[in-house]
């Protein structure tokens, strides 16, 4: 009997996952005994990192995105429809044209959703941007093309959120940005976050510190944002920041199929070592959609998928899994438009951030243009 193991999500956990679970399980696909299928709404990848770049005309949107098809294994079937439910007991799967899809083995990388529209100041019609998503990153891009004068504020507003290095990159490049132009001089910047220092991570954010200060980006910390009207900023504990440009960092959530699934009550609730669900048999989670005491960050999913591969092979082969996930973590942080840094950390390792260098500014270029490989799991 052909054994069926679906993931749902064509993000970088689900591609990457299903991508080297093809290669592991080859001799089993190709005798009839396992099937690898992707369910996801959209039939493009999208490399996300890269909305940073595209407000200061440094990337553009095609360039964050190819077709799923183009990067899945040629022995993966590919569904292009959104699961609406999950049923764990009976191991089945609705989409939303009313089918429905079984499964033996499922593995959920359905991602952090941002919220525009339940943060302060980011919903339709409000004064806010920020750059998690194609049309925001462009309306910013265009905005920042007219801004020459004023006082423009990065608010980190939501906690936790995806590409947690972004909110710390932003000030500097675009600091950077205005001297190139010539307008530094008529522009003040100030970044705020919502806890007692700069980052959720001590050593990024004594690491900002002083980056910041060299660069006039004044800070404010214990800010957390309740409203926004007027080029206002209220805070719950009692301040007023005004704005001339607002960027805020909105809430991300995790899909509501998790909750309705009973695969936890915020995020999906994974045994950190294994990534097995601690609901639900025969499920596991990757990437940011997991509950995992790391940062949601591109680089987990992938180091977090050589371990699932490794278990769910295991299963499949009658064998007891041994693998373990131990939260590496690697990311790349940009100290302005010419140099660059990074972070690594793991669950028993503490986060060291090194200094920058021209070198690792190149490097996260280079990544950003090889992402596609690491996504056919080359890499």
């Amino acid at each position: 009997m052909t054994e069926r193991i679906v993931i749902v999500g064509g993000g970088s956990g689900g591609t990457i996952t299903a991508n080297r679970l093809s290669e592991e399980l080859e001799s089993e696909i190709e005798a009839g005994k396992i099937e690898i299928t992707v369910v996801s709404a959209n039939p493009n990848h999208l490399y996300k990192p890269l909305y940073l770049y595209i407000p200061l005309g440094e990337a553009e949107l095609e360039d964050t995105r190819r077709p799923l098809v183009d990067l899945v294994d040629h022995r993966v079937t590919l569904v292009y429809k959104r699961v609406t439910e999950i049923d764990t007991d009976g191991k089945s799967l609705a989409m939303d044209d009313g089918s429905e899809l079984d499964y033996d083995y499922l593995v959920v990388g359905t991602g952090a959703i941002p919220q525009p529209e339940e943060t302060p100041g980011l919903g339709e019609d409000e004064p806010g941007h920020h750059f998690y998503g194609p049309d925001a990153s462009e309306n910013l891009r265009e905005t920042l093309a007219n801004f020459d004068e004023g006082h423009l504020v990065l608010s980190v507003i939501g906690t936790p959120h995806v590409c947690p290095a972004a909110p710390v990159e932003f000030p500097m490049i675009v600091e950077e940005w205005f001297r190139e132009r010539g307008v530094r001089e008529d522009i003040e910047i100030t970044y705020t976050y919502p806890i007692q220092r700069l980052h959720g991570v001590r050593p990024t954010a004594e690491w900002m510190v002083p980056r910041f200060e060299e660069r006039d980006i004044e800070t404010k910390t214990f800010f957390n944002v309740e409203n926004v009207e007027d080029g206002t900023i209220e805070t719950l504990e009692g301040k007023e920041l005004d704005f001339d440009l607002m960027i805020g960092i909105p809430e991300f959530t995790a899909s509501p199929i998790i909750e309705e699934a009973g695969l936890g009550e915020e995020w999906m609730e994974v045994d950190r070592n294994t990534l097995e669900s601690e609901h639900a048999e025969d499920v596991w989670g990757i990437g940011d959609v997991t509950n995992l005491p790391t940062s949601k960050a591109g680089s987990v999913a992938h180091y977090a998928s050589g371990t699932l591969v490794s278990r769910i092979a295991s299963e499949v082969r009658d064998q007891v899994p041994t693998a373990t996930f131990h939260g590496k973590t690697i990311c790349f942080i940009e100290a302005g438009t010419e140099e660059g840094t990074f972070i690594e950390f793991a669950y028993d390792r503490e986060p060291v951030v090194r200094d920058e260098n021209r070198f690792l500014h190149w490097s996260k270029l280079g990544y950003n243009e090889a992402y596609w490989l690491t996504a056919r799991g080359v890499m």
